[in-house]
């Protein structure tokens, strides 16, 4: 089974309780080789599991923000 509908089984209380969320039987899961596009969303808002855990290939992980370097204009107003 994959390891993300593992995580989203654990946060529901079980497979077949997941299985019931979103309409599907628990042996489905058994047979999916990754999360079919069109469950994504559905096992994200019952479990928790972000989309990007579930399908990285279509929700790519958040970027952490960048920092930005300051204005040269800023430095040089500040000196003398």
């Amino acid at each position: 089974m994959i390891a993300s509908i593992q995580h989203a089984a654990e946060n529901v209380g079980g497979i077949t309780r997941l299985a019931r969320e979103i309409g599907v039987k628990h042996q489905t899961f058994y047979s999916w080789k990754r999360v079919p596009a069109e469950r994504v969303l559905d096992i994200e808002r019952v479990s928790g599991v972000p989309r990007h855990e579930l399908r990285p290939d279509l929700y790519p992980a958040p970027s952490m923000p960048t920092a930005t370097p300051a204005s040269n204009s800023n430095l040089t107003e500040a000196l003398p």
